[in-house]
């Protein structure tokens, strides 16, 4: 066997090394004062020093899907970075953690260390946004497992809340407020169908080339697509910060607007909102349209415009409406929680299935 054996059955340790020192020179200013040991190691070490008294740590895992193939066509790396962080960061926060490190696994089949690069950066970028270190990772090539040029991601997140400060829903009651806050586009989930119903080159009846700029559109499809996942981190962190009671959150992903707020809500209520309330992406329309997609569907498939929700009390949620404000933070009041069964009269009996919506 020659010494370049392992390179000629497809990994290469020198580009590998490339890589991970080029990611070294993008990471190594995003450490906070609790970082021991990031990048590099076997292991990232982290301290929680004195920052809590009763400290719970809560996990979140999650990768970006099939948006993935749009950053495969488009070679645009970075956005995806964000997408990734951004599905983790927000996950943690919906039980009022505050994200304190990130890890990244990146497998591909053939190693790019300019594509590793532009990811990264990507990751780097949101992990500031979101205020919590990127403690480490792992890459991986993987020869003929992956086609060339194409690669998976997936990320970890931990953050940390007092135990007597979590949001855990069951607090919420009858007269609680809803607020919604925007989402910037579809964020991470429902991209295998919009790939079918909008893309041509996807064989799915689609009409549209990324490049395209449909009526309903101010920019290129493909930039529209691309747009990453908004981080909310900063909006809900100011509300926590002033001790504003926030009785549960929902972070709006895979199961849309339906699944996601009926799974903190206790038994026997519902959300009632009103979907006049927000003003719905552009996009969502064209997907609705091009794909002759139901109401219901939709609602179960997209956020539809809303990317977080939070319940308050309504003494709350106006302190935290005007603090909002006072900070120029778009927000809106979507709805408020009700018994199911008053929920269900009062649409039935005013006819208003086309204004509003529910959710248990």
């Amino acid at each position: 066997m020659t010494e370049d054996s392992y390179k000629k059955a497809g990994v290469d340790i020198e580009a590998g090394q490339d890589a991970v020192d080029r990611i070294k020179k993008i990471t190594d200013s995003n450490a906070d004062d609790r970082v021991i040991s990031g990048i590099g190691g076997f292991g990232g070490l982290y301290s929680l020093g004195g920052a809590y008294k009763d400290p719970v740590l809560v996990a979140a895992t999650d990768g970006v899907g099939t948006k993935l193939r749009l950053a495969f066509k488009t070679g645009i790396y970075d956005t995806i970075g964000k997408d990734l962080v951004a599905m983790c960061v927000n996950d943690v926060l919906c039980q009022g953690a505050k994200p304190l490190f990130f890890l990244d696994y990146l497998a591909t089949g053939k190693l790019d260390p300019g594509q590793v690069e532009e990811i990264i950066k990507g990751i780097d970028s949101a992990c500031r946004e979101a205020g919590c270190a990127l403690l480490g990772g792992e890459t991986a090539e993987m020869p003929g497992f992956y086609p060339p040029g194409e690669f998976d991601v997936a990320g970890f997140t931990v953050g940390g809340v007092e135990r007597d400060k979590i949001v855990d829903g069951k607090g919420i009651k009858d007269g609680d407020v809803l607020i919604g806050l925007p989402s910037t586009g579809i964020h991470s989930n429902g991209y295998s169908l919009v790939r079918k119903v909008l893309l041509e080159e996807e064989g799915g009846g689609g009409k549209y080339s990324l490049q395209d700029t449909p009526p309903e559109l101010d920019r290129p499809l493909g930039e529209e697509l691309l747009e990453p996942t908004r981080i909310y981190v900063k909006e809900v962190g100011s509300l926590l910060n002033e001790d504003i009671e926030i009785k549960g959150m929902a972070h709006i992903t895979g199961g849309g607007l339906v699944e996601n707020i009926s799974r903190i809500l206790p038994e026997g209520l519902a959300a009632f909102l009103d979907e006049s309330s927000w003003e719905e992406p552009s996009i969502f329309n064209l997907i609705q349209k091009e794909g002759n997609i139901s109401k219901q569907e939709m609602r179960r498939t997209f956020n539809l415009g809303i990317g977080f929700v939070l319940i308050l009390g309504a003494g709350e949620a106006k302190k935290a409406m005007d603090l909002f404000a006072s900070s120029n933070e778009e927000a809106n009041i979507i709805g408020k929680v009700m018994p199911k069964e008053n929920i269900e009269e009062d649409v039935s009996e005013n006819n208003m299935e086309d204004s509003v919506i529910f959710y248990d």
